[in-house]
């Protein structure tokens, strides 16, 4: 492509573009919308995504990506063989969302033209060539503001509200959902999601909360889902077998695309700071979180951003958790208080 080192207007001449973000399904999920603002901007450019094969689902539910690649597939590669995978994709730029100095360096030995990263650092001021200056830790802006923030290296510098985040997400289910799924689900009930674990990545609200919170809810007008993995079943399972007999346990019953699918289907979620609470966001599903008012880890930081979804955090400034996984912060927030905030978001949909 012809020299646009000049050029503020970098984005909307680009032919192929590479995101990479290697980590958690919460964290791509907010870096979908970077994807579908760039689709905005150049609606011809073809995006490749570069994750965790964990996380390949959710890539692929969204309409802004093009292409999802592996990158512990990439990396199991000889060096010549990483250097000729790149460079067959005739990259014009790559976004260092989730930094890694491995991918930094490949990007650079690869010669892509545009190379950007933060300024935090060191190695992306040998290896990038477009730095944007942040701070993550210590900013306030919320996490997928952030990712937006990063196209300033590509020349863009309009400031995104949360409130123009959903817009942007463009995630659809990819597999209809099977009977047996579809079984769990009332047709003249709200069906509500009860994501309980985070698979130690949040804080969580505790399963005797979450009990609780339960026996709040009128049986007559809720269908009640549990989910999880297989593993935290087995980590719920006394929990589980005390719960009413018409509460529905999904935990183990279904991939991540069919997740996604199910998610669609139903009606609400509530969880922690969690891969699941963020998709029921994007998919413009009531989506209900429960935070830490602990820093970085505050909604304002990584609160879901949807048009149905809200959050609960007490308001005070709190750092005695900090270094435990138990957070009194997050126990103390009653059921009582989540099912009137799940009353009142359900009932502005309504």
């Amino acid at each position: 492509m012809t020299d646009l080192s000049q050029n503020m207007d970098i984005l909307k001449q680009l032919n192929r573009l590479l995101i990479c973000r290697t980590d958690s399904i919460g964290d791509v999920i907010l870096t979908l919308p970077l994807c579908g603002l760039i689709k905005s901007i150049n609606p011809q450019i073809e995006i490749y995504f570069l994750g965790k094969q964990y996380t390949r689902a959710v890539v692929e539910a969204c309409k802004s990506v093009d292409e999802f690649i592996d990158v512990d597939e990439l990396f199991q590669k000889s060096a010549a063989q990483q250097l000729e995978t790149v460079k067959q994709l005739k990259l014009d730029a790559v976004i260092h969302v989730f930094p890694r100095k491995r991918i930094a360096k490949l990007m650079y030995q690869s010669g892509v033209p545009f190379r950007v990263g933060v300024s935090g650092r060191m190695y992306n001021l040998l290896y990038c060539n477009k730095i944007v200056r942040m701070s993550r830790k210590r900013s306030e802006k919320h996490e997928a503001i952030l990712n937006l923030d990063l196209l300033r290296g590509l020349g863009y510098q309009h400031q995104v509200e949360n409130s123009q985040v959903p817009a942007y997400y463009r995630l659809e289910p990819q597999e209809e959902l099977p009977e047996r799924l579809k079984s769990l689900l009332s047709s003249n009930k709200f069906n509500l999601i009860l994501h309980p674990k985070s698979k130690g990545s949040a804080r969580e609200w505790g399963l005797e909360n979450f009990g609780k919170l339960i026996a709040l809810l009128p049986s007559d007008e809720f269908q009640i889902i549990i989910t999880g993995t297989k593993a935290e079943a087995e980590l719920m399972s006394d929990w589980l077998s005390g719960l009413p007999a018409h509460i529905i346990n999904g935990c183990g019953s279904m991939n991540l695309k069919q997740f996604i699918s199910f998610i669609a289907t139903a009606d609400g979620l509530i969880a922690a700071s969690t891969g699941p609470l963020h998709i029921a966001a994007a998919l413009g599903k009531v989506a209900l979180g429960i935070y830490p008012p602990i820093k970085p880890m505050h909604p304002g930081r990584w609160a879901p951003l949807g048009k149905n979804a809200g959050y609960l955090v007490l308001e005070k400034s709190c750092s005695d958790c900090r270094k435990t996984q138990n957070c009194r912060c997050m126990a103390e927030i009653k059921p009582a208080a989540v099912y009137q905030k799940l009353k009142t978001i359900k009932d502005a949909v309504n």
